[in-house]
């Protein structure tokens, strides 16, 4: 009996993976709001038409669960480079805190067509998403042990801007991000070479620039913002 049941487990998890990835890949090459069910059962080569259902529910839970799937990867990226970097100093400078912001995506997409695939997919909604987009990254790759450590070093760092400036720095940041990685994502060998490494570093460049200035007079003078995006 124990056999198959472990048949039966192994046959889920492998369905599972291939609607997952089927999912990216048709909404990487052609949209979210192109993309059904019955495209994705196809492109997994699912004949059970009820699979999707079965494994996730709906189509937002296929979704839901390959934004976890991948935040898990993100975070464990991350957490293996805030170490490496801690070991090697108790004070961090920001352009190393804003490289480990990007470095854990732009990693996994060198390496993986999957996870390339995932960010032309998803990289642009979240860039204009009209909710806060940087409450999303906090359950989506920008959560998670590892998320936590980094926000707080960046927070640290960033001493002179208030709680305000700083949700509202981090925020465009994590926007530049999505879109900069999106784009990048759809040109031919986007992660390899001398041309990506640059890519990488005008981004993380940018991220320095953008969390690092100080607040003129002329947003002072603006005073306290009434409202702000959207958390979701």
């Amino acid at each position: 009996m124990r056999p198959s049941a472990d048949n039966r487990q192994a046959r889920g998890a492998a369905t599972r993976q291939a609607l997952m990835r089927a999912a990216e890949k048709l909404i990487a090459e052609n949209g979210i709001e192109n993309v059904t069910i019955r495209l994705i059962l196809t492109e997994a080569d699912q004949k059970n038409t009820s699979a999707l259902q079965y494994h996730f529910g709906n189509l937002k839970g296929l979704i839901d669960a390959v934004h976890a799937e991948r935040s898990i990867q993100v975070q464990s990226e991350r957490g293996a480079l805030l170490d490496s970097l801690l070991e090697q100093t108790d004070s961090p400078t920001l352009r190393q805190l804003c490289l480990l912001m990007i470095q854990p995506p732009f990693d996994l997409a060198r390496r993986d067509v999957g996870y390339r695939r995932y960010v032309k997919a998803f990289g642009h909604e979240l860039a204009v998403m009209e909710a806060s987009a940087l409450a999303r990254v906090e359950v989506q790759g920008g959560g998670g042990d590892s998320g936590v450590r980094l926000r707080g070093l960046l927070r640290r760092a960033l001493a002179h801007l208030d709680d305000d400036a700083f949700v509202r720095r981090m925020e465009m940041a994590v926007r530049l991000c999505a879109s900069s990685m999106s784009q990048r994502a759809r040109a031919p060998g986007a992660f390899r070479g001398a041309d990506a490494e640059r890519f990488l570093s005008n981004l993380v460049d940018g991220l320095a620039g953008l969390l690092g200035a100080e607040v003129s007079e002329a947003t002072r003078s603006l005073g306290r913002p009434g409202g702000g995006f959207r958390r979701s």
